[in-house]
C-alpha cells in the first residue's frame, strides 16, 4: 500500500518551497528495480536512459562545475563523473545518498540544502525532480537552483512528457511516482521564467525503443516533435 503524501514529511536537507517524500528513503533499495519495471516497453535499462541525459548535456557542452540537484540513487551522477569534474550532488533522502555515493565515490554529496556552495555552479541539472514537487512549490525550489548557479549558468531540466502515452502508462505503473503531477511543456517553461531564469528552451527526447534504435541517430533532430517520453528545458541565470 501507498503512503498518502499527507503522512509525509520533509527530511531535514529540504530545501523551501520542497517537500520530500520519506517514501524515496523507503524505495532506495528497491528504487532501480521499480524504475526498470516501469520502463521495461522500451525494452532498455535504467542506464541507458541515465547515458542518454549525459550525451544531452555534451552536446549541450554543459560547464563544469555540475549541480545533480535531486540526484537520488546516483543515476545519473555515476554517468557525470565519467565525463565531467567537480560534480556534486544534493538529495534530502538520505538513504538514496547512502547508495550514490557508492556509486560516485569522485563526486561531493550533500543532504542539507544550505551546505551546498551559493553562486558556484555552472551547470544545474534537476533530472525527473519537478513531478516530485507540489505545483505550488514548484517556484521557489527553482529560485533554490539558481541561487546555487553562478551568473551566466544553466540549469537543465529533465521531464516526463505527458503528451506521450507510453509515458503516462509508465508513471502510473511505478510505486514511487505515485505523487508524481507531471508538467505540461507550457507550465515547465512558465515555472523557469517564474522563477527569473532567462533564455528558457525546450524540445522533446527520448523518442524510439530498442527495437528501433537504428533510428536513434535521428533523435537530435526530432527536437520540435511534442511525441519525445521526455522533456529537456534548458534556462540561464541572469549575468
Amino acid at each position: 500500500m501507498h503512503e498518502s503524501q499527507d503522512d509525509r514529511q520533509p527530511s531535514p536537507g529540504t530545501p523551501p518551497g520542497a517537500q520530500a517524500p520519506v517514501s524515496f528513503d523507503r524505495h532506495a533499495g528497491t528504487y532501480d528495480q521499480l524504475h526498470a519495471d516501469s520502463i521495461k516497453a522500451s525494452g532498455e535499462s535504467t542506464v541507458y536512459f541515465a547515458e542518454y541525459k549525459l550525451q544531452c548535456l555534451e552536446r549541450l557542452r554543459a560547464r563544469e562545475p555540475i549541480l545533480d540537484f535531486g540526484c537520488g540513487i546516483g543515476n545519473l551522477t555515476e554517468q557525470l563523473v565519467k565525463r565531467f569534474v567537480g560534480v556534486h550532488g544534493y538529495d534530502p533522502s538520505s538513504e538514496s545518498l547512502r547508495i550514490a555515493k557508492d556509486r560516485a565515490p569522485s563526486a561531493t554529496f550533500q543532504h542539507v540544502l544550505s551546505e551546498v556552495p551559493d553562486g558556484t555552479f555552472q551547470t544545474a541539472v534537476l533530472a525527473g525532480v519537478l513531478h516530485h514537487v507540489p505545483p505550488a512549490n514548484r517556484t521557489a525550489l527553482l529560485s533554490d537552483v539558481m541561487q546555487k548557479l553562478a551568473p551566466g549558468g544553466k540549469v537543465v531540466v529533465f521531464e516526463h512528457n505527458p503528451f506521450n502515452p507510453l509515458t503516462r502508462r509508465a508513471v502510473a505503473a511505478c510505486e514511487f511516482d505515485d505523487d508524481a503531477i507531471l508538467l505540461w511543456p507550457w507550465q515547465l517553461r512558465g515555472v523557469l521564467k517564474g522563477a527569473g531564469f532567462a533564455e528558457v528552451h525546450l524540445k522533446y527526447i527520448v523518442f524510439f525503443p530498442k527495437f528501433l534504435a537504428a533510428l536513434r541517430p535521428l533523435e537530435p533532430k526530432l527536437g520540435r516533435l511534442f511525441m519525445g517520453a521526455q522533456t529537456m528545458c534548458t534556462a540561464t541565470k541572469p549575468g
